[in-house]
């Protein structure tokens, strides 16, 4: 079939015209996602109600029975018994239907002085306040969960890699510690990103204000806002916090794929460092043996779709024409799943990290085969006066040595380090892991001494967070 056959059968035929007038219709219905703002949008009617009673806008009867009408649809939703009805398009008039079948024409005194361009602003803002104190509270309990296994570690020896190359021994806990850090940067970005959000833009309108006594600041205060916007026509058009709220969630599972990939990793046979618990695994439907870390894997996957959301609505702000366009309809479907995603994507690492075990043995025996104490040993010709680039070329060849004889360090005697360099004497032989790990006794470095105070440091922000 030709395409001008195809098109010509589509516009003769009656059902694609019927099609064609549902999709005009559903295009754009957003009461599908924006119900979850519904307690939001409750809250914000009822405080606007109060207050247009307080200034003697609205006589306090009126007000009496919007208050009370909301009361009763939101005990419907929570219930379930509300009908939502797609064809009043979104949340904020399926409720504004709903209160005039419960009030009459009450109902119709509660849009005054009131936009649903600056409505759904304060409803968008005040879910994204709750969203970001979610994060922050599992960015907390995971790294409460990271500093109980580091306490566990701080004498556990393990290679350290670059490059994924072994190249200087480090304490497992030092390696823990530096996944708290990570979050930590990303509790701050959520708290700045709430912070960003707790700006109240109910009074600006459509785009200009409006013409009625108001008092914002008791509103404000009603819905536990810290300030109210400066500018009517930001207000109804601003989405930064949006974007802010998708940074902070953006870096969290960067974060977090890269502790979920270090989790398929180590928990393979090659490495065998950890076993992750059987709840946060899965077999194989052919291969009996396997247990596949499907946890570590749907983390490390769910990360392009919160980056998505991110990329998605920087795209939808970067041509808009002051103020309020109906693209700003797509802020909210990529913010609720990013929210859900990085939320449940924390709340899973902190299972996985609090449920897996530790083959101690296994990563020192990794540390004694491989050429992790080379550094060290250069160091050691260094301390005897030897410039450090001819150090690290005499300690160089005493790897490849190693290499093509197939030994170790541990193995070699002193007469072997000897013939690379003749200030090598007895105190070569006593540089050990152990030792290795504990000369780096600097401000942030792995020595268990300043693990241990890093750790007493983490337990004491934790318990200054969660007061």
């Amino acid at each position: 079939m030709t395409r001008q056959n195809i098109g010509s059968n589509e516009n003769k035929n009656p059902a694609a015209a019927a099609r064609g007038s549902q999709l005009a219709s559903d295009f754009t219905v957003s009461v599908h996602y924006d119900s979850r703002l519904y307690r939001e949008d409750i809250a914000g009617s009822i405080a606007h109600a109060r207050m247009l009673g307080r200034q003697g806008i609205v006589e306090s009867a009126d007000v009496d029975k919007i208050v009370g009408g909301l009361t009763t649809i939101a005990a419907e939703i929570e219930t379930g018994e509300f009908v939502w009805n797609p064809e009043l398009e979104d949340i904020h008039m399926n409720v504004e239907s709903r209160l005039f079948e419960l009030i009459g024409d009450a109902a119709g005194r509660l849009h005054t002085a009131r936009s649903r361009n600056d409505q759904v602003a304060t409803d968008t803002r005040l879910w994204t306040q709750v969203a970001c104190s979610r994060a922050f509270e599992a960015v907390v309990s995971l790294q409460t969960a990271l500093v109980e296994l580091a306490e566990s570690h701080i004498d556990t020896v393990m290679p350290g890699y670059t490059h994924m190359q072994r190249g200087q021994p480090v304490v497992l806990a030092h390696h823990f510690m530096a996944y708290f850090e990570m979050f930590d940067r990303d509790a701050t970005r959520f708290a700045q990103a709430a912070e960003s959000a707790d700006v109240m833009p109910l009074g600006s309108g459509a785009l200009a204000g409006v013409p009625y006594p108001i008092d914002r600041e008791w509103v404000a205060d009603e819905l536990d806002f810290n300030d109210i916007s400066r500018n009517s026509m930001d207000a109804v058009s601003d989405r930064d916090f949006i974007v802010e709220f998708l940074i902070a969630s953006s870096l969290a599972m960067a974060h977090l794929s890269r502790l979920a990939e270090e989790m398929v990793i180590w928990s393979s046979d090659e490495f065998g460092f950890i076993a992750l618990s059987d709840e946060f695994t899965s077999g194989s439907s052919i291969m009996p043996q396997k247990r596949n870390p499907d946890f570590a894997e749907l983390i490390r996957g769910k990360t392009g779709r919160v980056y998505g959301s991110l990329v998605a609505l920087l795209t939808t702000i970067k041509g808009l024409p002051l103020t309020y366009n109906r693209d700003l309809q797509e802020d909210k479907e990529g913010l609720f799943d990013a929210a859900d995603t990085v939320i449940t994507a924390l709340e899973a690492a902190a299972g996985m990290v609090s449920g897996m075990t530790v083959d101690a043995n296994r990563m020192r025996q990794a540390a004694e085969k491989s050429f992790v104490l080379a550094t060290d040993i250069a160091d050691y010709l260094v301390g005897k006066g030897v410039p450090f680039r001819e150090a690290y070329i005499a300690v160089s060849d005493l790897s490849k040595q190693c290499i093509e004889n197939n030994v170790g360090f541990g193995e070699l005697t002193l007469g072997d380090f000897q013939e690379v360099s003749d200030l090598f004497d007895e105190g070569v032989m006593e540089i050990t892991l152990d030792t290795a790990v504990a000369a780096r006794n600097v401000p942030g470095g792995t020595a268990p001494k300043r693990v241990r105070a890093a750790i007493e440091e983490a337990k004491q922000m934790l318990a200054e967070t969660t007061q």
